[in-house]
């Protein structure tokens, strides 16, 4: 009888345990400086964006919950009580499309020329970009003023919940070569 003592069979010595992959942080400013440069700027007017881009359709709503209302004797006002969850499932929803799309970028971000990548470098997918709206979400009701802080106290212009999630905006590919051109940098 013949008896396997490799790893697949379970029996003999083998790998045991997790195996761990650190890898190094992707993005370095002291060598690639055209990637941080201007991007803490360009994310507040992204997020001045994006949320004009999430608010739009949630007024739409709005207006024709009301509509539908007067039109039912007050009947259809009964499906306010959607919006509130619609809202928060809206947002989770274009956060995680956008960033999970090709171009790891919100519509915002995409105006910006800037894009959302994991601090190894890998682009962002559903999850993550859902994760990230989240845990902004959490840090700006609790910390306001200070995830900006944070931001200007690192070298990678990381914020808090960039930390948290593990994640870091540059600037696009195209955005960073034009900047790398330029003389000066």
């Amino acid at each position: 009888m013949m008896t396997d003592s490799g790893p697949a069979s379970g029996s003999g010595p083998g790998r045991v345990g997790v195996s761990l992959d650190v890898k190094p942080h992707a993005y370095d400013p002291a060598t690639s400086p055209e990637l941080f440069e201007g991007v803490l700027a360009r994310r507040v007017v992204a997020f001045i964006i994006d949320i004009i881009v999430i608010v739009i359709p949630l007024i739409v709503g709005w207006m024709f919950i009301f509509v539908l209302g007067l039109v039912t004797f007050g009947l259809g006002w009964a499906l306010f009580w959607l919006m509130s969850p619609g809202s928060v499932i809206w947002a989770l929803v274009y956060y995680g499309v956008t960033l999970g799309g090709p171009a790891s970028a919100t519509l915002g971000m995409r105006a910006m020329d800037i894009e959302m990548r994991t601090w190894y470098g890998a682009p962002a997918y559903f999850v993550l970009g859902a994760v990230h709206a989240i845990v902004f979400w959490i840090t700006i009701s609790a910390l306001t003023p200070f995830i900006l802080v944070v931001g200007l106290l690192n070298a990678r212009h990381r914020m808090l919940h960039d930390m948290l999630v593990g994640t870091v905006i540059i600037n696009d590919a195209a955005r960073a070569a034009t900047l790398r051109a330029r003389p000066g940098l």
